[in-house]
């Protein structure tokens, strides 16, 4: 969904290795949920340098656009690769709920997170 950090991050590191980004927008405001301009205008670019694009169909940013867009990462994923600190979501959509939905379609998951580092 090219959120600010670990996913504007990783689809930067996808391009620079000579891959491709699909990309699942949760709702058609989502740009609304950008804090600073640089994270907004990291996601345009990251957005424009898209091969497809597919924005779901929710008015606003919720949480259970968020989980929707993770359940649709996870439907389309032959391995899910989580930046996941192990302890539950935040609220509900988080990498913890995704986790769990790929887990129980039988999607491999790959669990990345440096030791020592905190959120």
């Amino acid at each position: 969904s090219l959120a600010a950090g670990a996913d504007q991050l990783f689809a930067r590191l996808v391009l620079t290795a000579g891959g491709g980004l699909r990309v699942i927008v949760p709702c058609r405001d989502y740009a609304r949920t950008f804090t600073t301009p640089g994270d907004l205008a990291g996601y345009h670019e990251l957005l424009g340098l898209a091969e497809h694009t597919r924005e779901l169909d929710f008015p606003a940013p919720t949480e259970e656009a968020f989980f929707a867009a993770g359940r649709a990462v996870a439907d389309d994923a032959d391995r899910l690769l989580a930046v996941w600190d192990g302890l539950p979501a935040r609220g509900l959509g988080g990498t913890a709920d995704v986790v769990a939905y790929a887990g129980r379609l039988g999607t491999p998951v790959t669990v990345i997170w440096p030791t020592g580092l905190t959120r």
